[in-house]
Protein backbone atom coordinates (compact mmCIF):
# COMPACT_ATOMS: atom_id res chain seq x y z
CA UNK A 1 0.00 0.00 0.00
CA UNK A 2 1.31 3.44 -0.96
CA UNK A 3 2.19 5.83 1.83
CA UNK A 4 -0.95 7.58 3.03
CA UNK A 5 -0.75 11.33 3.49
CA UNK A 6 -4.39 12.32 2.98
CA UNK A 7 -7.62 10.51 3.81
CA UNK A 8 -11.29 11.11 3.09
CA UNK A 9 -14.38 10.55 5.23
CA UNK A 10 -17.85 9.62 3.95
CA UNK A 11 -21.06 9.39 6.00
CA UNK A 12 -23.75 7.49 4.07
CA UNK A 13 -27.28 6.24 4.66
CA UNK A 14 -29.63 7.60 7.29
CA UNK A 15 -28.30 10.04 9.86
CA UNK A 16 -27.92 9.05 13.50
CA UNK A 17 -26.52 10.41 16.73
CA UNK A 18 -22.81 9.66 17.16
CA UNK A 19 -21.74 10.35 13.57
CA UNK A 20 -20.07 13.61 14.56
CA UNK A 21 -18.23 11.84 17.36
CA UNK A 22 -16.80 9.42 14.79
CA UNK A 23 -15.79 12.31 12.51
CA UNK A 24 -14.17 14.01 15.51
CA UNK A 25 -12.19 10.88 16.43
CA UNK A 26 -11.03 10.21 12.87
CA UNK A 27 -9.95 13.77 12.21
CA UNK A 28 -8.09 14.34 15.47
CA UNK A 29 -6.32 10.97 15.41
CA UNK A 30 -5.36 11.39 11.75
CA UNK A 31 -3.87 14.84 12.38
CA UNK A 32 -2.40 14.50 15.87
CA UNK A 33 -1.16 10.90 15.71
CA UNK A 34 -0.23 10.46 12.04
CA UNK A 35 0.17 13.97 10.62
CA UNK A 36 -2.38 13.35 7.87
CA UNK A 37 -4.60 15.72 5.93
CA UNK A 38 -8.33 15.00 6.16
CA UNK A 39 -11.19 15.90 3.83
CA UNK A 40 -14.86 15.14 4.24
CA UNK A 41 -17.04 14.37 1.22
CA UNK A 42 -20.46 15.96 1.59
CA UNK A 43 -23.78 14.13 1.14
CA UNK A 44 -22.28 10.66 1.16
CA UNK A 45 -21.15 9.04 -2.05
CA UNK A 46 -22.79 11.85 -4.03
CA UNK A 47 -19.99 14.13 -2.86
CA UNK A 48 -17.41 11.62 -4.00
CA UNK A 49 -18.96 11.64 -7.49
CA UNK A 50 -19.48 15.41 -7.76
CA UNK A 51 -16.18 16.17 -5.99
CA UNK A 52 -18.02 18.08 -3.26
CA UNK A 53 -15.74 18.12 -0.25
CA UNK A 54 -14.44 20.24 2.60
CA UNK A 55 -11.16 20.19 4.53
CA UNK A 56 -11.42 18.90 8.08
CA UNK A 57 -9.08 20.33 10.68
CA UNK A 58 -8.93 20.47 14.45
CA UNK A 59 -11.04 23.62 14.56
CA UNK A 60 -13.70 22.33 12.18
CA UNK A 61 -14.42 19.29 14.38
CA UNK A 62 -14.18 21.12 17.69
CA UNK A 63 -17.39 21.14 19.73
CA UNK A 64 -19.37 18.71 17.55
CA UNK A 65 -19.32 15.61 19.77
CA UNK A 66 -22.74 16.26 21.31
CA UNK A 67 -24.52 17.15 18.06
CA UNK A 68 -26.80 14.66 16.32
CA UNK A 69 -26.72 14.20 12.56
CA UNK A 70 -23.53 14.68 10.54
CA UNK A 71 -21.66 17.87 9.69
CA UNK A 72 -20.85 16.22 6.33
CA UNK A 73 -24.54 15.57 5.59
CA UNK A 74 -25.65 12.28 4.10
CA UNK A 75 -27.53 10.50 1.34
CA UNK A 76 -28.94 6.99 0.95
CA UNK A 77 -29.72 7.22 -2.77
CA UNK A 78 -26.29 7.38 -4.41
CA UNK A 79 -24.90 3.97 -5.29
CA UNK A 80 -22.07 5.00 -7.63
CA UNK A 81 -21.91 1.50 -9.07
CA UNK A 82 -25.52 1.80 -10.23
CA UNK A 83 -26.41 5.50 -10.16
CA UNK A 84 -29.78 6.61 -11.62
CA UNK A 85 -29.18 9.47 -14.06
CA UNK A 86 -32.11 11.32 -15.61
CA UNK A 87 -31.85 11.68 -19.38
CA UNK A 88 -32.99 14.65 -21.49
CA UNK A 89 -36.17 12.80 -22.45
CA UNK A 90 -37.07 12.27 -18.79
CA UNK A 91 -36.16 8.59 -18.64
CA UNK A 92 -33.80 7.16 -16.04
CA UNK A 93 -30.62 5.38 -17.05
CA UNK A 94 -28.49 3.50 -14.52
CA UNK A 95 -24.75 3.93 -14.89
CA UNK A 96 -21.58 2.80 -13.13
CA UNK A 97 -19.76 6.05 -12.30
CA UNK A 98 -17.30 4.57 -9.81
CA UNK A 99 -14.33 5.24 -12.11
CA UNK A 100 -15.14 8.97 -12.03
CA UNK A 101 -15.15 8.80 -8.23
CA UNK A 102 -11.75 7.10 -8.21
CA UNK A 103 -10.39 9.80 -10.51
CA UNK A 104 -11.67 12.47 -8.10
CA UNK A 105 -9.77 10.79 -5.28
CA UNK A 106 -6.58 10.77 -7.33
CA UNK A 107 -7.06 14.41 -8.33
CA UNK A 108 -7.41 15.41 -4.68
CA UNK A 109 -4.54 13.22 -3.57
CA UNK A 110 -6.81 11.24 -1.25
CA UNK A 111 -5.11 7.90 -0.77
CA UNK A 112 -7.70 6.15 1.42
CA UNK A 113 -11.27 6.37 2.66
CA UNK A 114 -13.01 5.79 5.97
CA UNK A 115 -16.67 5.07 5.23
CA UNK A 116 -19.33 5.27 7.95
CA UNK A 117 -22.65 3.59 7.23
CA UNK A 118 -24.90 0.55 7.21
CA UNK A 119 -25.33 -2.36 4.81
CA UNK A 120 -25.75 -0.37 1.59
CA UNK A 121 -22.99 2.14 2.34
CA UNK A 122 -20.56 -0.58 3.41
CA UNK A 123 -21.38 -2.66 0.32
CA UNK A 124 -20.11 0.21 -1.83
CA UNK A 125 -17.10 0.51 0.50
CA UNK A 126 -16.32 -3.14 -0.21
CA UNK A 127 -16.68 -2.52 -3.95
CA UNK A 128 -14.33 0.49 -3.89
CA UNK A 129 -11.81 -1.64 -2.01
CA UNK A 130 -12.06 -4.15 -4.84
CA UNK A 131 -11.15 -1.33 -7.21
CA UNK A 132 -7.92 -0.77 -5.30
CA UNK A 133 -8.95 2.02 -2.90
CA UNK A 134 -7.81 1.41 0.69
CA UNK A 135 -11.06 1.53 2.67
CA UNK A 136 -11.97 1.01 6.31
CA UNK A 137 -15.63 0.78 7.36
CA UNK A 138 -17.37 2.02 10.49
CA UNK A 139 -20.79 0.45 11.32
CA UNK A 140 -23.78 2.79 11.74
CA UNK A 141 -27.47 2.22 12.41
CA UNK A 142 -29.96 3.17 15.11
CA UNK A 143 -31.62 -0.24 14.66
CA UNK A 144 -28.71 -2.21 16.17
CA UNK A 145 -29.33 -4.89 13.55
CA UNK A 146 -25.77 -5.37 12.23
CA UNK A 147 -24.61 -8.83 13.36
CA UNK A 148 -20.91 -7.96 12.87
CA UNK A 149 -20.81 -5.73 15.97
CA UNK A 150 -22.28 -6.07 19.45
CA UNK A 151 -23.79 -2.61 19.30
CA UNK A 152 -23.80 0.41 16.98
CA UNK A 153 -23.61 4.07 17.94
CA UNK A 154 -26.92 5.92 17.68
CA UNK A 155 -28.85 3.02 19.18
CA UNK A 156 -28.41 4.17 22.78
CA UNK A 157 -29.52 7.73 21.99
CA UNK A 158 -32.59 6.39 20.20
CA UNK A 159 -33.46 4.25 23.20
CA UNK A 160 -33.24 7.29 25.46
CA UNK A 161 -35.58 9.17 23.11
CA UNK A 162 -38.09 6.31 23.12
CA UNK A 163 -37.93 5.95 26.90
CA UNK A 164 -38.42 9.68 27.42
CA UNK A 165 -41.41 9.67 25.04
CA UNK A 166 -43.02 6.73 26.87
CA UNK A 167 -42.55 8.49 30.21
CA UNK A 168 -44.47 11.47 28.84
CA UNK A 169 -47.15 9.38 27.13
CA UNK A 170 -47.81 7.54 30.40
CA UNK A 171 -49.12 10.70 32.05
CA UNK A 172 -51.70 11.44 29.37
CA UNK A 173 -52.68 7.78 29.08
CA UNK A 174 -53.31 7.63 32.83
CA UNK A 175 -55.18 10.94 32.90
CA UNK A 176 -57.67 9.89 30.20
CA UNK A 177 -57.78 6.10 30.71
CA UNK A 178 -56.53 5.71 27.15
CA UNK A 179 -54.84 2.96 25.21
CA UNK A 180 -51.76 4.54 23.64
CA UNK A 181 -50.02 2.93 20.66
CA UNK A 182 -46.45 4.11 20.09
CA UNK A 183 -44.73 3.12 16.84
CA UNK A 184 -40.93 3.00 16.75
CA UNK A 185 -38.31 2.25 14.08
CA UNK A 186 -36.24 -0.91 13.71
CA UNK A 187 -37.02 -2.35 10.26
CA UNK A 188 -36.96 -6.15 10.64
CA UNK A 189 -35.35 -6.16 14.08
CA UNK A 190 -37.28 -5.48 17.27
CA UNK A 191 -34.45 -4.20 19.48
CA UNK A 192 -35.64 -0.60 19.71
CA UNK A 193 -39.19 -1.62 20.59
CA UNK A 194 -38.03 -4.30 23.04
CA UNK A 195 -35.40 -2.39 25.02
CA UNK A 196 -37.25 0.93 24.75
CA UNK A 197 -40.48 -0.72 25.85
CA UNK A 198 -38.78 -2.41 28.79
CA UNK A 199 -37.22 0.83 30.02
CA UNK A 200 -40.42 2.82 29.38
CA UNK A 201 -42.72 0.43 31.27
CA UNK A 202 -44.77 -0.66 28.26
CA UNK A 203 -47.58 -3.13 28.84
CA UNK A 204 -47.49 -4.64 25.36
CA UNK A 205 -44.45 -4.88 23.03
CA UNK A 206 -44.92 -6.00 19.45
CA UNK A 207 -41.82 -6.96 17.45
CA UNK A 208 -41.19 -8.53 14.01
CA UNK A 209 -39.74 -11.69 15.54
CA UNK A 210 -43.00 -12.58 17.36
CA UNK A 211 -46.12 -12.26 15.14
CA UNK A 212 -49.01 -11.05 17.27
CA UNK A 213 -52.67 -11.97 17.73
CA UNK A 214 -54.79 -8.84 18.20
CA UNK A 215 -57.13 -10.76 20.48
CA UNK A 216 -54.23 -11.25 22.89
CA UNK A 217 -53.73 -7.48 22.98
CA UNK A 218 -57.42 -6.93 23.74
CA UNK A 219 -57.15 -9.54 26.48
CA UNK A 220 -54.22 -7.67 28.02
CA UNK A 221 -56.11 -4.35 27.98
CA UNK A 222 -59.10 -5.91 29.74
CA UNK A 223 -56.85 -7.68 32.23
CA UNK A 224 -55.41 -4.30 33.20
CA UNK A 225 -58.91 -2.82 33.43
CA UNK A 226 -59.95 -5.58 35.82
CA UNK A 227 -56.88 -4.85 37.92
CA UNK A 228 -57.85 -1.18 38.15
CA UNK A 229 -55.23 0.07 35.70
CA UNK A 230 -57.52 1.60 33.11
CA UNK A 231 -54.83 2.58 30.63
CA UNK A 232 -52.42 0.58 28.47
CA UNK A 233 -49.16 1.47 26.69
CA UNK A 234 -48.42 -0.49 23.52
CA UNK A 235 -45.03 -0.19 21.80
CA UNK A 236 -45.00 -1.55 18.26
CA UNK A 237 -41.99 -1.92 15.99
CA UNK A 238 -42.53 -0.69 12.43
CA UNK A 239 -41.77 -4.21 11.19
CA UNK A 240 -44.25 -6.01 13.45
CA UNK A 241 -46.98 -8.05 11.80
CA UNK A 242 -49.99 -10.12 12.84
CA UNK A 243 -50.05 -13.88 12.60
CA UNK A 244 -50.72 -14.89 9.00
CA UNK A 245 -50.44 -11.20 8.07
CA UNK A 246 -47.94 -8.93 6.35
CA UNK A 247 -45.82 -5.98 7.38
CA UNK A 248 -47.22 -2.53 6.61
CA UNK A 249 -45.21 -0.80 3.87
CA UNK A 250 -45.30 2.98 3.96
CA UNK A 251 -43.73 3.50 0.53
CA UNK A 252 -41.35 2.14 -2.08
CA UNK A 253 -38.42 4.44 -2.92
CA UNK A 254 -37.18 3.10 -6.23
CA UNK A 255 -33.88 5.00 -6.34
CA UNK A 256 -32.79 3.99 -2.83
CA UNK A 257 -30.58 1.05 -1.89
CA UNK A 258 -33.16 0.26 0.82
CA UNK A 259 -36.25 0.76 -1.31
CA UNK A 260 -38.88 -0.73 1.04
CA UNK A 261 -39.84 1.72 3.78
CA UNK A 262 -41.88 0.19 6.58
CA UNK A 263 -44.27 2.22 8.68
CA UNK A 264 -47.93 2.70 9.47
CA UNK A 265 -48.55 -0.36 11.62
CA UNK A 266 -49.29 1.90 14.60
CA UNK A 267 -52.24 3.55 12.86
CA UNK A 268 -53.52 0.22 11.52
CA UNK A 269 -53.38 -1.30 14.99
CA UNK A 270 -55.08 1.74 16.54
CA UNK A 271 -57.99 1.56 14.09
CA UNK A 272 -58.46 -2.16 14.73
CA UNK A 273 -58.29 -1.83 18.52
CA UNK A 274 -60.76 1.06 18.61
CA UNK A 275 -63.41 -1.24 17.13
CA UNK A 276 -62.60 -4.10 19.53
CA UNK A 277 -62.41 -2.03 22.74
CA UNK A 278 -64.91 0.82 22.20
CA UNK A 279 -64.96 1.51 25.94
CA UNK A 280 -61.48 3.05 25.57
CA UNK A 281 -60.13 5.88 23.47
CA UNK A 282 -57.22 4.49 21.47
CA UNK A 283 -54.60 6.98 20.32
CA UNK A 284 -51.53 6.59 18.16
CA UNK A 285 -48.10 8.28 18.19
CA UNK A 286 -45.34 7.59 15.66
CA UNK A 287 -41.95 8.71 16.99
CA UNK A 288 -40.51 8.48 13.46
CA UNK A 289 -37.45 10.67 12.81
CA UNK A 290 -37.37 12.03 16.35
CA UNK A 291 -35.51 8.79 17.13
CA UNK A 292 -32.65 9.78 14.82
CA UNK A 293 -31.83 13.20 16.20
CA UNK A 294 -31.16 15.18 19.32
CA UNK A 295 -28.27 15.47 21.73
CA UNK A 296 -26.01 12.41 21.51
CA UNK A 297 -25.85 10.24 24.64
CA UNK A 298 -22.62 9.71 26.57
CA UNK A 299 -22.44 6.10 25.43
CA UNK A 300 -22.78 6.98 21.75
CA UNK A 301 -20.25 9.81 22.00
CA UNK A 302 -17.71 7.46 23.59
CA UNK A 303 -18.41 4.59 21.19
CA UNK A 304 -18.28 6.88 18.15
CA UNK A 305 -14.97 8.32 19.30
CA UNK A 306 -13.53 4.85 19.90
CA UNK A 307 -14.67 3.68 16.46
CA UNK A 308 -13.18 6.77 14.79
CA UNK A 309 -9.73 6.56 16.38
CA UNK A 310 -9.52 2.80 15.87
CA UNK A 311 -10.56 3.16 12.22
CA UNK A 312 -7.56 5.41 11.60
CA UNK A 313 -5.25 3.03 13.46
CA UNK A 314 -6.60 0.12 11.43
CA UNK A 315 -6.09 1.95 8.15
CA UNK A 316 -2.54 3.04 8.98
CA UNK A 317 -1.54 -0.44 10.13
CA UNK A 318 -2.48 -2.00 6.79
CA UNK A 319 -6.00 -3.10 7.72
CA UNK A 320 -7.78 -1.80 4.61
CA UNK A 321 -10.78 -3.81 3.51
CA UNK A 322 -12.01 -4.28 7.07
CA UNK A 323 -14.61 -2.75 9.40
CA UNK A 324 -14.13 -1.82 13.04
CA UNK A 325 -16.48 -3.59 15.43
CA UNK A 326 -17.30 -3.74 19.12
CA UNK A 327 -16.88 -7.13 20.74
CA UNK A 328 -17.48 -7.12 24.46
CA UNK A 329 -15.70 -3.96 25.64
CA UNK A 330 -12.99 -4.09 22.98
CA UNK A 331 -12.80 -2.57 19.50
CA UNK A 332 -11.60 -5.16 16.98
CA UNK A 333 -12.13 -5.53 13.22
CA UNK A 334 -13.64 -7.85 10.63
CA UNK A 335 -13.28 -8.12 6.82
CA UNK A 336 -15.93 -6.18 4.89
CA UNK A 337 -16.66 -9.38 2.95
CA UNK A 338 -17.85 -10.96 6.18
CA UNK A 339 -20.05 -7.96 6.95
CA UNK A 340 -21.88 -7.51 3.63
CA UNK A 341 -20.98 -10.72 1.79
CA UNK A 342 -18.80 -11.68 -1.14
CA UNK A 343 -21.40 -11.15 -3.86
CA UNK A 344 -21.21 -9.18 -7.07
CA UNK A 345 -20.83 -5.41 -7.21
CA UNK A 346 -23.68 -3.78 -5.29
CA UNK A 347 -24.89 -7.11 -3.92
CA UNK A 348 -25.34 -7.28 -0.16
CA UNK A 349 -25.45 -10.60 1.66
CA UNK A 350 -28.99 -11.90 2.12
CA UNK A 351 -28.05 -13.52 5.42
CA UNK A 352 -30.28 -11.15 7.39
CA UNK A 353 -29.60 -8.79 10.26
CA UNK A 354 -29.27 -9.24 13.99
CA UNK A 355 -32.74 -9.99 15.27
CA UNK A 356 -34.31 -10.56 18.68
CA UNK A 357 -34.32 -14.14 19.94
CA UNK A 358 -37.95 -14.88 20.93
CA UNK A 359 -36.57 -17.20 23.63
CA UNK A 360 -33.77 -14.87 24.68
CA UNK A 361 -33.21 -13.17 28.04
CA UNK A 362 -34.74 -9.82 27.10
CA UNK A 363 -38.02 -11.42 26.07
CA UNK A 364 -38.06 -13.73 29.08
CA UNK A 365 -37.46 -10.81 31.46
CA UNK A 366 -40.31 -8.88 29.84
CA UNK A 367 -42.68 -11.82 30.16
CA UNK A 368 -41.64 -12.38 33.79
CA UNK A 369 -42.88 -8.90 34.72
CA UNK A 370 -46.15 -9.28 32.82
CA UNK A 371 -45.42 -7.63 29.46
CA UNK A 372 -47.42 -9.13 26.61
CA UNK A 373 -46.02 -9.81 23.14
CA UNK A 374 -49.47 -10.35 21.67
CA UNK A 375 -49.36 -14.10 22.08
CA UNK A 376 -52.35 -16.20 23.15
CA UNK A 377 -51.43 -17.99 26.37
Amino acid sequence: MKKIRKIGIITGGGDCSGLNAVINGITKAAIKKYGLEVVGFTRGYKGLYTNAHRPLGLKSVSGIMHEGGTILKSSNKDNLFNLPIRQSDGTIEYKDVSDEAVQNLKYLGVAALIVIGGDGTLTSARDFYRKGIPVVGVPKTIDNDLPATDVTFGYNTSLETITDALDKIHTTAYSHDRVMVVEVMGRNSGWLALEGGLAGSADVILIPEIPYDINAIVEKVRERDAFGRNFTIIVVSEGAKPKDGKQVIREIVEDSADSVRLGGIGQVLTDQLQKLIPEHEVRHTNLAYIQRGGITSQFDRALGLMFGVNAVDLLMSGGAGRMVQLKGRKITSIPLDEVVGTGKVGETSKGGGKTVDPEGQHVQVAKAIGISFGEIE
